[in-house]
């Protein structure tokens, strides 16, 4: 059984940075594509990065530059380093592994991430 436990969110002023971590179990973890979403108060859930099993990156405009998403297959681990956090940035964060070969969708429990203007 697939599970995603994620880490390292938390209260910050503007400008500052967080880790945020997701451990993934149940899984042939280096096959997958990993990603981070983020859900605000009264939004969509929408895509914040991805990472596919070959280290290929993809980022949403609004975070290009400030967020880094990495992976370390060996601990079955994906972050996301967080840079120059802004107050639009406020959003619960979420997991999300694309299994290999079908690619179904698992997603972490969230990690609530606020910004202080």
């Amino acid at each position: 059984q697939v599970q995603l436990v994620e880490s390292g969110g938390g209260l910050v002023p503007a400008g500052g940075s967080l880790r945020l971590s997701c451990a993934a179990s149940g899984s042939s973890f280096s096959r997958n594509v990993m990603g981070w979403y983020r859900q605000a108060p009264g939004k969509q859930r929408e895509l914040v990065a991805t990472i596919d099993r070959g280290g290929s990156t993809n980022y949403v405009d609004s975070v290009k530059g400030r967020f880094m998403i990495s992976r370390d297959n060996d601990k079955s681990t994906v972050y996301l380093q967080m840079n120059g956090l802004k107050p639009e940035d406020t959003a619960v964060y979420y997991c999300n592994m694309k299994s290999w070969p079908y690619g179904t969708d698992y997603w972490g429990q969230g990690t609530q991430v606020t910004v202080s203007s």
